[in-house]
């Protein structure tokens, strides 16, 4: 277990004498827009927010727990938290391992970033990519050279010195590299893996599935969801 820390209480919502069920989400906290620790040292990002509304919505209390990606599905299943909200797209593979409610953000494309000017072969050059993504997945089976590492940041330092060519991740979190890069970093590829995003929770906890399924609905129907992606990604569009 890596890093499992017990976060902010972030809300609680009475629903009878015996009060609000209380349900931890567990989150990266290494991955804008979706999640990061802010200058406060609080979880933040587009899925704090979500995951805030979604228990509001379903009157439950929740707390969030920091875990390090590279084990947050093995600490879901051994009962460390009892949800994943961490920018986790919906894979077959996943699947076999744990279940997952309905999409809360569209599939997205994935994007190769390198540096500036580069000639990058995508098929037959070093790729980073953080462990147990789909991205690292796909570049395995590509062709070309992966390099892996534990966390989203340690990729991006991979490219900047020259250990790899180019890393592969979603394309929100690598725009705000190129953006700030002062035009050193740049695009170099995409590529569409992987469904949408979803929140992780273990196959025998249906009844929770279920009731984070009628609150990721309702806030899809009363514009929030919509409202939040435009927020967090660039006045993003999501047609929900």
């Amino acid at each position: 277990m890596k890093n499992l820390i017990i976060a902010t209480v972030v809300a609680s919502f009475s629903v009878g004498a015996a009060g609000a069920e209380t349900i931890r989400l567990g989150t990266e906290g290494a991955y804008p827009p979706y999640n990061f620790i802010n200058d406060a040292g609080e979880i933040d990002g587009y899925e704090r927010e979500l995951g805030d509304a979604i228990c509001a919505a379903a009157k439950l209390e929740c707390i969030w727990v920091k875990n390090d990606w590279d084990s947050i599905i093995p600490n879901l299943v051994s009962g460390n938290y009892d949800a994943i909200i961490a920018g986790m797209s919906i894979t077959a593979e996943r699947d076999e391992v744990i279940d997952f409610t309905q999409e809360y953000f569209p599939p997205d494309p994935s994007g190769y970033m390198g540096m500036a000017g580069a000639k990058v072969d995508l098929k037959g050059g070093i790729i980073a990519a953080q462990v147990n993504t789909i991205q690292a997945a796909y570049v395995a089976e590509s062709g070309a050279t992966l390099v892996e590492f534990a966390t989203p940041d340690e990729t991006i330092a991979a490219v900047k010195n020259g250990e790899a060519d180019a890393v592969l991740a979603d394309l929100a979190y690598l725009d705000q590299f190129v953006k700030e890069s002062n035009g050193t970093l740049a695009f170099v590829g995409e590529v569409s893996i992987g469904g949408g995003v979803g929140m992780g929770v273990r196959e025998s906890d249906t009844a929770l599935k279920n009731t984070f399924d009628m609150a990721i609905t309702s806030l899809k129907a009363d514009g929030t969801v919509t409202k939040l992606i435009a927020k967090w990604f660039d006045g993003r569009v999501a047609n929900y």
